[in-house]
């Protein structure tokens, strides 16, 4: 889309405001709204000033001037605003005109164009599958003498004998009990289907929405793969519309990974291909479930390299409290076909040959979708690179439940990091595979470990509620 097929959409359809948007290091939105009467050909060439020492990971006060370069092929009308607004995505540039370094859409662009000068196709296609819950009412507080949280919701399994103002109706989800249930079970239909509706009319092709497994509303909605950055703009998109969607029912909307306590958390499963033009390079009909040397050895990077990735893939410390056995976490570094006790799975239900992919599913939501997928791009074009074979190395094909093996046979494989500290240390140790291309630099990796640390010290530090229920009587 050109600059001036975006000025025919502010005219054509009576915009008044254009809202530039960046992500920053932990994959928050921010934004900056012209006016559109002051949005020109030139806003698009110069860009849009802004402090970059107010935004967490990026410049000191001494050098704060950034500018966001708008992106008009991410263009979409915001559907929440009383004032109709145009959204433009933007990337990062120093004043000087360069490319920010620690800009994580920037990283994603870089990730793509190092695939094409590898030699080994000419596009990445990505397709998450984010969950998410709908609460009814959350509550936390973290201070010096107390710390506690509460969410609550009408499906919730703890509900069945609350008594509401005009009688409890019901029709509560158990643990684990979820997975598909049709109404009144299933509460959220309406919600989730008005989510589909604002996400298509912004540009989203939706694939499907259910009800997923846990108690009190998870939810997952299945949107169409694109290429790498765009599928990144596109969850941006997605949490944005499933955010304020939640808002407007009176309802709040969760991407975090393990909000409840001894029920299923929410996983981010990614899955990926790559093609050169329209030809699929992951399919053989002869492979292992129609699997080609090129995308096994695509799984061997990403196995190989997924103690560092978890870093990127799922950076929080709640995200550590998904990656447990016994709640359908995938925390097992093995690969098969249609087995979702593994890290990495093949669809094989009905696959054709261009929708033959591999499917990462230990990422969550609180990953950065720009760095996360670049850095999973990356590990597999390492894998690529080195003929990485997931076979040779002890990462399967397993194509058993892992969940009841002998607990001498699960001894034998290689699980994923225990702790945010852990998989830190894994980045540290092993990075050299995203420094390919610049496509990360050293100081992003440096900085980024730096934040990250922080994150995980402060949390540790902090006194834990259920350690009264432990301790408080000694």
């Amino acid at each position: 889309m050109s600059v001036q097929d975006v000025l025919n959409i502010i005219k054509e359809k009576n915009i008044e405001w254009i809202d530039f948007r960046f992500v920053d290091l932990l994959g928050k939105a921010h934004h900056i709204s012209l006016p559109a009467c002051e949005v020109e050909e030139e806003t698009f060439e110069n860009g849009v000033a802004f402090d970059g020492s107010s935004i967490h990971g990026f410049r000191g006060i001494e050098e704060s001037d950034m500018v966001m370069m708008p992106d008009t092929e991410s263009v979409y009308v915001d559907p929440f605003t009383a004032h109709p607004t145009l959204i433009v995505m933007c990337n990062i540039h120093t004043p000087d005109g360069e490319r920010y370094e620690r800009d994580p859409r920037s990283i994603a662009q870089k990730a793509e164009e190092f695939l094409q000068t590898a030699g080994v196709g000419t596009t990445a296609n990505f397709a998450p599958e984010s969950e998410f819950f709908i609460f009814d009412d959350v509550r936390y507080e973290s201070g010096m003498n107390t710390s506690y949280y509460s969410v609550d919701s009408e499906e919730g399994a703890w509900n069945t004998g609350r008594k509401e103002e005009g009688g409890n109706l019901g029709f509560k989800i158990g643990v684990k009990g979820g997975y598909v249930p049709v109404q009144p079970v299933d509460t959220q239909q309406d919600i989730r289907s008005e989510m589909c509706r604002l996400l298509q009319e912004s540009g989203l092709r939706i694939e499907r929405h259910h009800h997923e497994v846990a108690t009190a509303g998870q939810a997952e909605i299945n949107f169409r793969f694109d290429t790498l950055t765009k599928t990144a703009d596109n969850l941006m998109k997605y949490k944005y519309i499933i955010h304020n969607t939640a808002r407007q029912y009176g309802k709040v909307a969760t991407f975090m990974p393990k909000p409840l306590f001894g029920d299923n958390g929410s996983g981010m499963h990614v899955h990926q291909s790559i093609f050169d033009g329209d030809t699929p390079l992951f399919y053989d009909k002869n492979g292992y479930a129609n699997m080609s040397e090129m995308a096994l050895h695509y799984i061997g990077g990403i196995l190989y390299h997924a103690p560092a990735l978890i870093a990127l893939t799922n950076p929080s410390t709640n995200s550590f409290k998904r990656l447990v056995p016994g709640y359908e976490a995938p925390v097992n570094l093995v690969f098969s076909k249609g087995n979702r006790s593994a890290a990495v799975r093949i669809p094989v239900a009905a696959v054709t040959p261009k929708g033959c992919r591999i499917e990462f599913r230990t990422p969550d939501s609180t990953a950065n979708p720009y760095l996360s997928f670049a850095a999973m791009l990356m590990a597999g074009l390492d894998g690529i690179k080195k003929k990485i074979d997931p076979r040779a190395l002890g990462y399967g094909p397993l194509d058993k439940n892992i969940y009841e093996l002998s607990d001498e046979d699960k001894s034998e494989i290689r699980s994923v990091p225990g702790t945010l500290d852990e998989a830190l240390d894994a980045l540290e140790a092993d990075h050299e595979f995203l420094l390919e291309g610049d496509v990360f630099t050293q100081d992003f990796i440096n900085n980024y470990v730096d934040i990250k640390r922080g994150e995980a010290k402060d949390v540790a530090i902090r006194i834990h509620p259920h350690e009264y229920s432990l301790y408080f009587g000694c």
